[in-house]
């Protein structure tokens, strides 16, 4: 039974929590944690660079490359909306971007992918980087362990892709045949890392709040409703990507060539 409902608001609904857990990661990074740095005397700066990046660039950025209907290039008349638009551009790009020709598609699609990919394997070693210079144990926590297998699953996904789909390429038949695991195992993967976000979130605010963090203060409650905001906006993007553009259309990614 479809859902009864097109792709477009959804893809509206996505980038603009996107662009809000943006900004709300950001505020508490530099405004309540104290910045950002690769190099610090003070560790905690080095650390802040991992929500950051596992956030703006390995979930905002992954989410845009599998959908087909929403913005054009020619609906946008600010700047700003367009660096938006590509920012957020890796599992609904296909109907983010409408008029894009096949190929084009999944040539952005596979390079954001493969920039979330890079950008998240980076947040993860800030993230080491931090407990090595501070003493602190690696992978001792369930969160640790999900980032380790969710970065190592899109890694295998991206190559996965890559050899089926774009280079060297597999017969016809057997891309139509792999389509819908390659997106099934994609959609997987990202509420995976959507999942284990926000154990991170949790993880780090109870860490906080036992050295004693106000659990009913502003950065407390700023964490809580960024977690919030990205749970909405995972779902929106889940929902968008197996909408149809169109009510006529098939559910699911009938609008995505299989050549």
């Amino acid at each position: 039974m479809g859902l009864g409902v097109r792709a477009a608001p959804f893809t509206y609904v996505a980038h603009a929590l996107a662009v809000a857990a943006a900004v709300m990661v950001l505020v508490w990074a530099i405004h309540f944690r104290g910045g950002l740095a690769i190099e610090a005397t003070n560790k905690n700066l080095i650390f802040n660079v991992h929500p950051v990046l596992m956030l703006i660039g390995y979930i905002i950025i992954g989410s845009e490359g599998n959908d087909k209907n929403v913005f054009r290039p020619r609906d946008m008349n600010k700047i700003s909306s367009l660096v938006i638009s590509f920012v957020l551009a890796a599992i609904m790009v296909y109907k983010v971007f409408p008029t894009l020709k096949h190929d084009t598609a999944k040539l952005v699609h596979l390079i954001l992918h493969g920039i979330a990919l890079v950008l998240g394997a980076v947040g993860i070693y800030f993230a080491f980087k931090n407990h090595n210079e501070s003493g602190i144990a690696n992978l001792y926590s369930l969160h640790s362990w999900l980032g380790i297998g969710t970065i190592t699953l899109y890694g295998i996904q991206w190559i996965f892709g890559f050899v089926t789909f774009f280079f060297p390429g597999a017969a016809p038949n057997l891309r139509r045949s792999l389509l819908p695991w390659h997106i099934l195992f994609g959609l997987f993967v990202y509420i995976l890392a959507l999942a284990n976000a926000e154990l991170g979130f949790l993880e780090k605010l109870t860490f906080l709040e036992s050295s004693g963090l106000d659990k009913y203060g502003t950065e407390a409650f700023l964490v809580n409703f960024t977690a919030l905001v990205v749970v909405l906006f995972g779902a929106s993007v889940v929902v968008a990507a197996v909408a149809p553009a169109r009510l006529e259309e098939p559910q699911g990614y009938a609008p995505i060539p299989e050549n």
